[in-house]
């Protein structure tokens, strides 16, 4: 990703967007005990085409304003979607994938852990709290909500970013590489 003003303004957009609607009006609607989590689906989008850097300092600018604008625990939800955003990211980094659906799973995993370590944190920070089991059943409805919602999530990112990513994230070609003529006739190709 480019650092430039564009693309300060273009995530500062998304990211204010996010938390906005999430508050609004995505945190107001449950479906079956959970609900939408779109800012988690931005945070992973950007992390996803930008990488682990960008990823951590989205992660935690989301999470900061989702704290600020709601009241909640400062720091908790800036804790985890930093970890959530520096993981996308750096999967990213490691792996090359190409399959146009991978934002279904990545959505899914990223939510799956956003749940589960934002649960934790917040167990811990509060004296008071109790579990039940239908908290699982929520954290299962939420990460269902979201897998559905990831692909527009992630197509809606990826057209806001393209301008200002390094590397058009649907160029094949930018990800191939040329095969190297070395070794002996047979194994041309392979690095020995």
């Amino acid at each position: 990703m480019r650092i430039g003003l564009g693309s300060f303004l273009r995530v500062g957009l998304a990211l204010v967007l996010a938390v906005v609607l999430q508050l609004s009006t995505f945190s107001q609607m449950p479906i079956l005990g959970g609900q939408f989590d779109i800012v988690v689906l931005v945070v992973a989008a950007v992390a996803y085409y930008a990488g682990a850097i960008p990823g951590c300092a989205v992660g935690f600018a989301a999470g900061f304003l989702l704290d600020l604008l709601s009241g909640a625990t400062m720091g908790a939800s800036s804790l985890v979607l930093t970890a959530v955003g520096y993981g996308i990211g750096r999967f990213r980094e490691v792996r090359d994938p190409s399959h146009g659906l991978l934002p279904l799973a990545v959505g899914a995993v990223a939510t799956g852990a956003w749940v589960l370590a934002f649960a934790a944190v917040s167990f811990m920070l509060d004296v008071g709290a109790t579990v039940s089991p239908l908290v699982l059943r929520d954290m299962l409805v939420t990460v269902l909500l979201n897998t559905l919602l990831a692909l527009p999530i992630f197509i809606g990112c990826r057209k806001l970013l393209r301008p200002v990513l390094a590397v058009d994230p649907l160029a094949r070609s930018a990800r191939r590489r040329p095969p190297r003529d070395t070794g002996p006739i047979g194994l041309r190709g392979l690095e020995i």
